[in-house]
């Protein structure tokens, strides 16, 4: 059986879909409750924040092999009011960055997996009076439900993040050359090379103005840089859609 504690909707689902048979569930470990145990690994669902899992991390990778599940909507439909629409809004892979750039050696843990599932969502907002003057003018996530799982990358070192440079960089380049290669923006752009530089996979080797100049660094072991849009080490991933699910 599976435990669910106070969780929300997408923990749970998302839990649902990678447990297998023998798993176990909610195991006390330390002063940590482990969402799934599987023989000597430790399973973690990380539905946001990446960077609030250092100190678990710290306690855990030492003596134990863990792999950690993180979602990104690569679509997702806004419930409110009765009303459910798509949002225009779409996240790649590269909007890992987001997360990582808070705890940019993550994939340097010994024993560590972190597998990146590209998802979509339903999200349900209500509105809360109180919250009524900030960006969002009241209306605040309530909710958010697994649709389906569309497609799925594995990183167990900093060689496999080096695979999501796009092939068509110079051998020198600078955020805004990533941002164009990626399709994204530099900001985020930014947020990738500086994960990348505090793992060793690219370096600075100069500047252009106020622009941070970078190169990756060559290993023999390292795998070659992958083409624009290509998943580095795909997992299996079948359709789920959950039985209470909502909407359209």
């Amino acid at each position: 059986m599976i435990g669910t504690l106070n969780e929300k909707a997408l923990h749970i689902q998302l839990k649902q879909y990678v447990a297998q048979a023998g798993d176990c569930f909610e195991v006390p470990l330390e002063q940590y409750v482990i969402d799934i145990v599987r023989g000597e690994q430790l399973i973690e669902i990380q539905t946001a924040g990446l960077g609030k899992m250092k100190r678990k991390l710290d306690a855990l990778t030492p003596d134990h092999a863990v792999r950690v599940v993180y979602p990104i909507a690569a679509a997702k439909w806004i419930n409110k009011q009765g009303k459910r629409r798509k949002s225009p809004k779409r996240c790649t892979i590269y909007h890992l960055f987001d997360e990582l750039v808070s705890l940019p050696k993550m994939v340097a843990y010994p024993d560590l997996t972190l597998d990146v599932l590209l998802v979509h969502l339903d999200e349900f907002k209500l509105y809360d009076a109180k919250r009524k003057h900030r960006r969002r003018r009241g209306w605040i996530v309530a909710e958010r439900r697994l649709i389906e799982v569309v497609g799925s990358y594995r990183f167990e070192s900093a060689a496999d993040l080096a695979t999501l440079l796009p092939s068509q960089l110079d051998h020198c380049f600078d955020s805004a050359d990533l941002a164009h290669a990626i399709s994204q923006p530099r900001t985020l752009a930014q947020k990738m090379l500086y994960c990348l530089y505090h793992l060793g996979v690219v370096e600075r080797v100069g500047k252009k103005g106020n622009t941070h100049l970078y190169c990756a660094v060559e290993t023999s072991d390292a795998p070659h840089r992958m083409s624009k849009n290509t998943p580095s080490k795909p997992l299996a991933v079948p359709t789920i859609v959950p039985a209470d699910q909502n909407g359209e």
